[in-house]
């Protein structure tokens, strides 16, 4: 046999070795994910907080709790979680909020918040108006199609 066929076949099977590895570990992280999501559903409860403050920051520097450290793992205390410091009742506490809510999360106003443990998975009345996302700035590109399109009288493009 030719030597380049060989060494064809033998990436070829250790390629789907991985892949069938990858996919069973990934079958495994979704069951997991499941049971956490239940676990955070069967916690939930609404509460009433003020926002003080909201940044990104790394697990050990954000104030949480000892026991939220030691639970977490090694690799992962440098990385940055969305961090909310909100007064809820007399308390000051730092809460992780959900990535998808955090930019909706309006700071220095009372909110009422789904919490569940030291977790906000989402934001449900302001009081007051809604702040604004700041509109996003449109790239070189953009203005420049955006010109061409207004200049021949063609419709734009969404």
């Amino acid at each position: 046999m030719n030597t380049a066929l060989i060494v064809t076949l033998v990436i070829l099977a250790v390629l789907a070795i991985v892949i069938a590895v990858l996919y069973f570990l990934g079958k495994k992280a979704q069951k997991r994910q499941a049971q956490q999501q239940e676990q955070i559903e069967a916690m939930k409860q609404t509460v009433s907080m003020l926002v003080i403050d909201k940044k990104r920051m790394k697990i050990k520097d954000a104030g949480l709790p000892p026991m939220v450290l030691s639970q977490t793992p090694k690799l992962l205390r440098g990385s940055k979680l969305p961090i909310v410091k909100a007064k809820i009742g007399p308390q000051i506490m730092s809460l992780v909020c959900d990535e998808k809510i955090f930019d909706s999360v309006p700071v220095k106003k009372e909110v009422k918040a789904v919490v569940s443990g030291i977790y906000i998975t989402g934001v449900k009345g302001l009081h007051g108006k809604a702040p604004q996302a700041p509109a996003k700035k449109k790239g070189f590109f953009k203005r420049a199609l955006e010109k061409a399109q207004e200049k021949t009288g063609a419709k734009p493009l969404k």
